[in-house]
């Protein structure tokens, strides 16, 4: 055949972050590359799931989910995020919320509309933005807080623009963006009629700031598509449930959209997730207390061993910074500390608009069993004896 695929396919491959996990995987490596929440699901999640399973919930659900799910999800937006919504017709559960994401995009982008990103980014959502025939605009988040420019955000806007892109807390950097700066972005957003999608998976997991929801704000209600799901919160990333938060006429189409490319979650696990939304403060106080330990064992790790954490104010990733000259880039790094140590990570330079902005960064994940941490940093400084002699030699 003289042209075997779509255009839109032919640049496209396997991100890093599998490909690491992967190489990882068949040496039997630990893997701090990918988000995978290796750590066990709350016991009410999984009893709840293996229930359905036995009562033969094994149909179709509804195109938005069941409502026992749906009408927890609206608890929780009340509770946590101080948004009120009707869950009959503003929430539509989604196949993670990559799905979610997906089906959003696909809702409201038109091919050649503008979308704004900040960098580093989430991968998925720039992937699929492109895949989509969405023309991406980014703005530069600075290390080591995180910061922007105001004006660098206020000139990305254009008459193009129709939606811009939001992930608090963040992948891969970590950042919690404040109520100021998501008042600064909605009051843009209303200026030039921009949707806000807001990906908030990580919302449980803060540390030095609290978790802020765009939507809450009455200017920003009606523009935004919240984002979220069970993934993070309840180590079930492999279950795909994830949920969409939008006014009624957007999750109208959402839901089919979802319907179309999805059918729906599967309908156990979604009697799973249920379980989940109803579990006492204790379990949240716990998970972050428990990620809190892990961010400050990892941090104290790459600060022993020559790297600059970026610590994080929320989600279980953290970017470190290497010395100039101790690898050639990060792509070099990250195959090196996999060959000499098995320990995967993610070359920085995967999630920058300009990927040289990263070349001398490694993104650590750190959502692991303790022990297997604890292992992990073990691993991490032994390599720092053989590179630190390098290093050495050099200076």
């Amino acid at each position: 055949m003289a042209s075997p695929f779509a255009e839109r396919v032919k640049n496209i491959r396997q991100s890093d972050i599998r490909r690491y996990s992967a190489i990882c995987a068949a040496m039997n490596g630990i893997n701090l590359s990918q988000g995978v929440c290796d750590q066990p699901a709350p016991g009410a999640v999984k009893d709840a799931a293996k229930a359905a399973i036995d009562e033969d919930h094994a149909a179709y659900t509804n195109l938005r989910g069941i409502i026992e799910l749906r009408k927890a999800i609206a608890d929780k937006m009340l509770a946590f995020n101080g948004i009120q919504c009707d869950p009959e017709s503003e929430i539509a559960v989604t196949v993670g919320s990559a799905g979610a994401f997906g089906c959003s995009v696909l809702s409201t982008l038109n091919p050649g509309d503008e979308c704004i990103v900040f960098s580093p980014y989430y991968s998925y959502h720039v992937n699929l933005l492109t895949l989509f025939g969405v023309t991406v605009k980014y703005v530069d988040l600075a290390a080591p807080d995180w910061s922007y420019d105001s004006n660098q955000l206020a000139s990305a806007f254009t008459d193009k623009t129709r939606m811009i892109v939001i992930t608090t807390p963040a992948n891969p950097c970590g950042k919690v963006f404040t109520e100021a700066e998501l008042k600064g972005i909605a009051s843009l957003a209303e200026k030039h009629d921009a949707w806000i999608a807001t990906d908030e998976i990580y919302e449980y997991i803060t540390y030095d700031r609290e978790h802020v929801s765009v939507a809450k704000f009455p200017e920003a209600r009606d523009r935004t598509i919240t984002i979220s799901g069970a993934s993070k919160t309840y180590a079930v990333t492999g279950w795909r449930v994830g949920y969409v938060v939008a006014p009624a006429d957007l999750i109208d189409r959402i839901a089919v959209v979802n319907d179309l490319l999805y059918i729906c979650a599967p309908a156990p696990l979604q009697h799973g997730i249920g379980a989940g939304m109803i579990l006492s403060q204790s379990y949240y106080d716990e998970m972050k207390s428990d990620y809190l330990a892990k961010r400050e064992l990892l941090a104290d790790t790459l600060r022993s061993i020559g790297f600059r954490p970026f610590v994080p104010q929320g989600s279980y990733y953290m970017l470190a910074e290497f010395e100039q000259g101790r690898w050639a880039d990060a792509t070099a790094a990250t195959e090196a500390i996999l060959e000499e140590v098995g320990v995967a990570t993610v070359p920085g330079s995967a999630f920058y608009r300009n990927p040289e902005d990263g070349q001398r960064q490694l993104r650590f994940c750190y959502a692991k069993k303790m022990a297997e941490l604890k292992d992990a940093c073990m691993r991490l400084k032994k390599l720092t004896k053989s590179q630190s002699d390098v290093v050495m030699d050099r200076k």
